[in-house]
């Protein structure tokens, strides 16, 4: 399975759906960002982070987190190798938990929870992914998507935040900082999401062609080779 990273508004779900509708070589699998968006008790998880961290990070994240082992273990079930979908238990804990944590969202203690079951859960419950493939956008570019959507729960979403997790992403996808040994082997393709690919069928079709070759190309690899031989892979 194949794991689609990227900062919030970078284009993801767009990909993803145009993956879906291009063919049927790859399977996609968009993040159940629903479960936190969700209305409970009239409340919304999502907007009631955005509106007080410090109150709200370590119950979303903690919440994101079960709902995304859920995911990657029902994934890993399954036998066709070129299954895609959106987000990670990884994304959640070395971008937005770790954020959270560093922004003084996260006391000390909530932090040690939530790192113990982490390693517990990755260890012990979810299988390394065969390659990351990173939407990189600009967290200027990010922005001006999020206000274009106008996704409820959302609207506290600033600049400063997204750069926060830009920045998260940068170190944990291409200087690959603090990760497990393990991890640190798993490729990854960098695909230029500033680009208009949602409205250019030529860009998008050579995003396409180089995810079908970088899914192949570490296919092969893993099965050959138990990733003992890294590959990594960026588009301008």
């Amino acid at each position: 399975m194949y794991i689609l990273e990227g900062n919030i508004g970078a284009g993801k779900s767009t990909l993803l759906h145009k993956i879906k509708d291009a063919g049927d070589m790859v399977e996609v699998v968009l993040e159940p960002v629903n479960a936190w968006h969700k209305q409970e008790s009239g409340q919304s998880l999502l907007s009631q982070f955005y509106a007080d961290i410090p109150r709200w990070a370590f119950s979303l994240e903690s919440y994101a987190m079960a709902c995304r082992v859920k995911e990657h273990v029902r994934e890993q079930q399954h036998t066709y190798p070129y299954r895609l979908f959106e987000r990670s238990i990884y994304s959640g804990h070395y971008c937005f938990a770790h954020n959270s944590y560093q922004s003084g969202g996260m006391i000390n203690l909530e932090w040690d929870i939530y790192k113990q079951w982490f390693s517990f859960l990755m260890k012990g419950k979810c299988k390394l992914p065969a390659g990351f493939i990173y939407l990189k956008s600009t967290p200027e570019i990010c922005l001006q998507r999020v206000k274009k959507r106008n996704r409820p729960g959302e609207e506290n979403i600033t600049l400063e935040y997204l750069q926060n997790i830009d920045k998260a992403h940068e170190q944990f996808l291409i200087d690959k900082k603090g990760l497990t040994p393990e991890l640190q082997m798993v490729p990854v393709l960098v695909l230029n999401g500033n680009k208009p690919f949602e409205s250019s069928e030529s860009l998008f079709n050579q995003f396409y062609d180089q995810i079908e070759e970088f899914m192949h190309m570490t296919h092969l690899s893993s099965s050959e080779l138990d990733l003992e031989s890294p590959i990594s892979a960026t588009t301008s």
